[in-house]
């Protein structure tokens, strides 16, 4: 039986003192089909907008995931709250209380940005970014997994020659709530000749490096199966986690034969990466290294706009967001490239929720939206269709309502 509706959308509101929810119906979109009527999947979505071009590309994202829900009979409860320097502003504090609980009374979160040259001299515990760790920390989230795959619409954007970046894809799972970012002591003092220091502690337990262990050897083995570890285990002593990290990590893969595992230094992670980056399959890497290492890869694909990312923890909501930073420099002005959001929203959708058939869609959507030439100015190149944020993000639901929309019979 063939059931054409038509649908009309009018979100209820709620105000609460400092976020908005929104509880969706159904998208503003004037005609969708199915082949049958399904019961609805309920969840709820916290939606972090946060600074710069956070809230555009936000929306974008937003967008994509109502239209992909009315499809395929979801319904989402957004609930959107403030977070970094927007929560700074409004509370005086990066991180409300309000916020991180409306987030972890969620099924997943999904981040825009956070920062901008208006809080940077702030107090550290005043800075946005304080606001994001204690956001990784607050929800347990300690896997963040950074795909960087060089897609072959934009195998020419990328700066390493095309021989070299055509077919690259690799994973980044890098530990998250651990390592030198967390690690106490930490803060300034005198040395011994009066000197003004400054000291942080880069520390790792046993349980830390074994839970991102096995994340990174189940995410090789849904992959290639290939799997390498990244750390500094011939200057950084036990007292600094390198030589522990690749103690556990050994150790642990015993329990995956079937992952070929290989180890590396983190010098040499990063010239290979640029050299001859198809050699790597997933990387698992501490913090601070894992950082460093999924922006760099990030720039193999030829823009950090593209990259979406997942932290995940045992239990609870994920946080998912593009790895890409608030770029204060050009918010407002409808520049910014929304796809590595709208990505971040596949993944939600595939890992936050366990509905891999919608991520799909999204992420098909994508790649027919680069297919049919548009282009935001930081994957640009001469004979394309340079569009805007707005535009970009219409685009997409073109796609998404031209491909998975069925026509009523």
């Amino acid at each position: 039986m063939v059931v054409s509706m038509q649908l009309n959308w009018n979100p209820l509101k709620y105000q609460s003192s400092i976020g908005t929810r929104v509880a969706v119906r159904t998208p503003r979109y004037p005609r969708i089909s199915c082949s049958a009527v399904k019961p609805l999947r309920a969840y709820k979505i916290t939606l972090l907008p946060g600074d710069g071009i956070g809230p555009e590309v936000i929306s974008v994202a937003k967008n994509s995931l109502l239209l992909t829900a009315s499809i395929e009979g979801i319904k989402f409860e957004f609930n959107e709250m403030p977070v970094g320097g927007a929560a700074l502003d409004l509370t005086g504090v990066p991180l409300p209380e309000e916020t991180l609980s409306a987030a972890k009374a969620s099924d997943a979160v999904l981040l825009g940005a956070i920062g901008g040259y208006k809080w940077d001299s702030n107090e550290k515990h005043l800075k946005p970014e304080t606001g994001l760790l204690q956001l990784r920390a607050g929800l347990n989230v300690f896997a963040n997994l950074r795909p960087a795959t060089v897609l072959p619409q934009l195998v020419d954007a990328s700066t390493l020659k095309k021989e070299v970046a055509e077919g690259v894809d690799l994973m980044v799972v890098r530990e998250l709530t651990g390592g030198i970012y967390f690690g106490k002591p930490r803060g300034f003092g005198t040395s011994e000749n009066g000197e003004e220091i400054g000291f942080n502690t880069e520390v790792y337990a046993t349980h830390e490096i074994d839970r991102i262990a096995h994340v990174a050897f189940k995410t090789a083995r849904k992959r290639r199966g290939k799997l390498c570890s990244v750390d500094k285990a011939n200057v950084l002593e036990v007292v600094t986690a390198s030589m522990l990290w690749r103690k556990r990590v050994s150790e642990i893969a015993s329990e995956y034969p079937d992952v070929e595992l290989s180890r590396m230094y983190v010098d040499n992670a990063a010239m290979q990466l640029i050299r001859n980056p198809k050699q790597f399959d997933t990387i698992v890497t501490n913090n601070i290294f894992g950082d460093i290492l999924s922006d760099e890869a990030s720039m193999i694909t030829g823009s950090i706009g593209m990259l979406p990312s997942a932290s995940l923890g045992i239990s609870g909501p994920g946080l998912f967001e593009p790895i890409h930073g608030s770029a204060p420099d050009i918010a407002g002005q409808d520049k910014a490239n929304p796809l590595a959001t709208v990505l971040s929203a596949a993944m939600l959708l595939r890992y936050g929720l366990g509905e891999p058939k919608a991520a799909e869609m999204i992420e098909t959507a994508v790649y027919d939206t680069l297919d049919r030439g548009y282009r935001t100015g930081d994957i640009y190149s001469q004979g394309q269709k340079l569009v805007g944020c707005k535009e970009m993000g219409k685009r997409v639901l073109e796609s998404l309502e031209g491909k998975f929309a069925a026509t009523p019979a």
